[in-house]
């Protein structure tokens, strides 16, 4: 790759890092209001596997030729993907276990989830195979966040009311987001587009129109 996309591919690669350091926080938090020790034991082995994206993600910035990644990721965080975290763990730290859930497992996986699939589809065959393996596990994260809402909603049917209002307040900072990252990859216009009802069809199809 030439000068330019390496340096669109390390901003992209710095954002997934966030991305992916609001999974961790999140999904750590999430243990401690669990409902019970066999959701305790999912997220705290979706706490590894997020930890583990990071550090695959944080590695591939040093095979690029970046000497400090965390400072280079704070240099190039998109504010929209930082506010899509405070938001999450403000979630979390109320104990808003249903609506964090919402945010983290299904939202934010599936945010990532669109991103990285795209993303693969063009990326240098390095950058493809890691997100390939993140792709997998975000697959499976996506899988216990409608398992465990869906069953909240057919117990109590009005909390999706708490659902689409979280829903209101986190899709335009997630299409932001998504807005910030195809301009770090140099992404078409046309695809772009695709991004955003890729994401939004997910979510839909999860039953949380």
């Amino acid at each position: 790759m030439d000068a330019v996309e390496r340096e669109r591919l390390i901003t992209t690669l710095c954002n997934y890092c966030v991305g992916e350091t609001a999974a961790l926080e999140g999904a750590g938090g999430l243990i401690q209001i669990a409902p019970n020790r066999a959701t305790k034991i999912f997220l705290a082995t979706q706490t590894v596997d997020e930890g583990r994206h990071l550090e695959v993600l944080t590695q591939r910035l040093r095979e690029l030729g970046v000497a400090q990644p965390d400072a280079e990721i704070e240099a190039r965080a998109g504010r929209n993907l930082l506010e899509f975290k405070r938001k999450l763990l403000q979630l979390v730290r109320g104990r808003d276990w249903v609506a964090a859930i919402f945010a983290q497992n299904v939202i934010l996986e599936a945010m990532e989830f669109s991103v990285f699939h795209l993303h693969s589809q063009r990326a240098d065959p390095r950058t493809r195979e890691v997100l390939a393996g993140i792709i997998k596990d975000e697959r499976r994260h996506i899988g216990f966040g409608e398992n465990e809402l869906g069953r909240r909603l057919r117990e109590l049917p009005v909390l999706r009311e708490r659902l689409a209002v979280v829903r209101e307040e986190l899709d335009p900072l997630v299409l932001r987001s998504f807005e910030e990252a195809m301009d770090a990859i140099g992404t078409p216009g046309g695809e772009r587009a695709e991004l955003g009802r890729s994401y939004m069809a997910a979510v839909e199809r999860l039953g949380f129109a």
